[in-house]
C-alpha cells in the first residue's frame, strides 16, 4: 500500500467503524481493551486522528513535549459516533493538504508525514476490530491491508518501549529468531507474506528480505487478518487459527511482551 492508499483506507476504516457503534450500546464493554466501554474506545480513536492530524499541521521535527489539541468533545456519549466522523473528515482534510513525503519526526522508522497516516490507518483498523469483537461480530479484515498491517507493526515494534515498555524485555541470551507467515493468498500477487523477526542479547529488529530463507528457531503461520489481530494482541496464539512450529517457550516470551 501507499500513502495515498492508506488515507483512503483510514477513511473507510472510521466510516466502517462508526457503522458498527453508531446504533449499538456505547456502555458496552470492550473486552480486547479491558476496563473500555465502546463509548471510550470511540472517543479514543477519534482522539487520534484530531491528534496525529495537528502533529501534521504542525509538521513537528521534534517529540511534542505535550498534547495540546482542542479536541472539541461532544456533551453526551451518544454523539461520539457523529463525532468521530467529524474528526476523521478532519484527518482527510489534513491528508489533502500535506506532502506526505516531508521529513518529520515519528516515533519509529519512517522518518516522513506518511508515517502518521499509516499509523492511524491501523489505529483506526484494529480499533474497528475491537468495537465488533465487543458486539459479537467477526471483523474482516482484506488480505492486502492486513499484510501491511503486519509489516508496519514489526518494522516499528523495536521502537515502541516508550509506551510499551514490555517490549525492551524482547531479547535473548543467545541469537533467536521468529518467522510469521501467512497461509493465504500465496501467488496472488497480494503482496508479501513473510517476515523474520531476530532477538539478540541488546533487542530485536525485523530481519531484511535477503535473510528470510534462512531457518527460524519458531515460526506463526496463519491467515494474514489473523496474524495481524494476533500480533496486536487480540487472539490467543494458542488458538487452532495457528500453526506453531518451533521453540514454544521462545513464542511464549514474544507473545508476552509484544502486544501493545
Amino acid at each position: 500500500m501507499n500513502p495515498a492508499q492508506h488515507g483512503a483506507a483510514v477513511a473507510a476504516e472510521a466510516a466502517a467503524f462508526v457503522a458498527t457503534v453508531k446504533a449499538a450500546d456505547l456502555s458496552t464493554p470492550v473486552p480486547t481493551t479491558p476496563g473500555w466501554t465502546l463509548a471510550d474506545l470511540t472517543q479514543h480513536v477519534g482522539s487520534v486522528h484530531r491528534w496525529f492530524s495537528e502533529l501534521l499541521r504542525r509538521r513537528v521535527q521534534q517529540p511534542p513535549a505535550g498534547r495540546d489539541v482542542d479536541l472539541r468533545l461532544p456533551e453526551h456519549a451518544d454523539g461520539l459516533p457523529d463525532w468521530l466522523t467529524e474528526s476523521a473528515a478532519e484527518a482527510a482534510e489534513v491528508f489533502a493538504a500535506t506532502d506526505l513525503d516531508a521529513p518529520m519526526w515519528a516515533w519509529g522508522v519512517d522518518q516522513h508525514a506518511r508515517f502518521w497516516v499509516r499509523r492511524m490507518l491501523f489505529e483506526t483498523l484494529v480499533h474497528r476490530a475491537d468495537a465488533e469483537l465487543a458486539l459479537g461480530i467477526t471483523p474482516h479484515i482484506d488480505r492486502a491491508v492486513a499484510v501491511d498491517g503486519i509489516d508496519e507493526f514489526l518494522t516499528n515494534l523495536p521502537y515502541a518501549s516508550p509506551f510499551a515498555p514490555l517490549t525492551a524485555q524482547l531479547r535473548t541470551p543467545e541469537h533467536r529468531s521468529i518467522r510469521f507467515s501467512c497461509t493465504d493468498g500465496e501467488g496472488d500477487g497480494a503482496g508479501r507474506g513473510d517476515w523474520l523477526i531476530g532477538l539478540r542479547p541488546d533487542g530485536f529488529a525485523l530481519v531484511a528480505d535477503g535473510a528470510e530463507a534462512r531457518p527460524a528457531d519458531a515460526t506463526v503461520r496463519g491467515p494474514a487478518a489473523e496474524l495481524l489481530l494476533l500480533l496486536y494482541g487480540r487472539r490467543d496464539h494458542t488458538s487452532t487459527a495457528f500453526r506453531l512450529l518451533g521453540n514454544q517457550e521462545l513464542l511464549d516470551h514474544w507473545f508476552a511482551h509484544s502486544a501493545f
